[in-house]
């Protein structure tokens, strides 16, 4: 237990930091680029990493179907959504609108997979989840789009694609950690970016020193090293207890997005945060046991 607690918080550390290193790196890089590049640099890095046991990723008897719908929900559709949510909203907004992933999480196990009880202090949790996204998106949510809105959805929609992705990633629970993050990664990058030169004309922009830092920072740690160890924990811990990680990196991203970015957090998002986490407690708390 304490393993899994360290490796759980260190994975929430590392994709907690991701988010400030997504603001700085969008601002002189476009976001579809942006999350290409992240993914290229992660899939080379792993790529290396594997060595002559590269050959795993098709030797293993995993369809290409798998690794796509992974790379797609785990790596595409969030990456790309949340990149370009960072253009308009700040680190600690998009780190707390993805946090949603276990209350996701839980709503699609108990509808499709039925691996876990749904007691009613859970769906208790989960409408305290979804009570938190709309504070946290504010009252413009509930009288026509705001400002930011389509921006906060679509780091709200990046929550639930990751959701479905720790759900297929149980797939690979007899591989090697290796062998799932290398693939879904290469495949994101042969995907994005493309899309990027197509859509992005990336060659025309200037990027800065710093936002080439972040990229790399975000490729090698945020995405190489944390994808490894998120799908080691899915085959040793399971989808939700991984997915907990989510309600920790929160006090990572927002941190770091008010330390170095110079972010503030508004009465909302203090309002919604408490929801969030009142609401991973009602989910993840163990029940009591009878003379205890």
């Amino acid at each position: 237990m304490p393993k899994s607690l360290g490796l759980v918080a260190l994975l929430a550390l590392l994709w907690g930091a991701s988010f400030p290193l997504l603001k700085v790196a969008v601002e002189t890089i476009p976001p579809i680029t942006a999350a290409g590049t992240r993914c290229l640099i992660a899939g080379l890095l792993l790529s290396a990493l594997l060595g002559r046991d590269f050959r795993s990723l098709w030797s293993s008897g995993i369809p290409l179907r798998t690794y796509l719908a992974q790379s797609a929900f785990n790596c595409i559709v969030p990456f790309s959504l949340v990149a370009w949510a960072s253009t308009s909203i700040d680190a600690a907004l998009t780190t707390i609108l993805n946090s949603l992933s276990p209350i996701f999480i839980f709503i699609l196990t108990w509808a499709i997979t039925r691996h876990e009880a749904a007691t009613p202090r859970k769906f208790f949790g989960v409408l305290l989840g979804i009570a938190g996204v709309l504070t946290i998106v504010g009252p413009d949510a509930l009288s026509g789009f705001g400002k930011n809105t389509l921006a906060e959805l679509a780091c709200v929609a990046g929550s639930l694609s990751y959701a479905i992705a720790a759900i297929l990633g149980r797939r690979f629970d007899r591989e090697s950690p290796l062998v799932p993050a290398t693939g879904a990664t290469l495949i994101a990058a042969a995907v994005l970016i493309p899309l990027g030169l197509v859509f992005e004309r990336p060659w025309e922009a200037e990027p800065s020193m710093a936002s080439l830092l972040a990229i790399l920072g975000s490729g090698i740690l945020s995405t190489g090293f944390a994808f490894v160890l998120y799908f080691y924990l899915l085959s040793t811990i399971g989808s939700i207890a991984t997915a907990s990680q989510a309600y920790l990196r929160i006090v990572v991203g927002v941190g770091l997005g008010v330390v170095f970015l110079g972010e503030r957090l508004t009465a909302w998002h203090f309002a919604g945060l408490a929801l969030v986490f009142a609401a991973v407690v009602a989910m993840t708390m163990p029940p009591r046991r009878l003379g205890t």
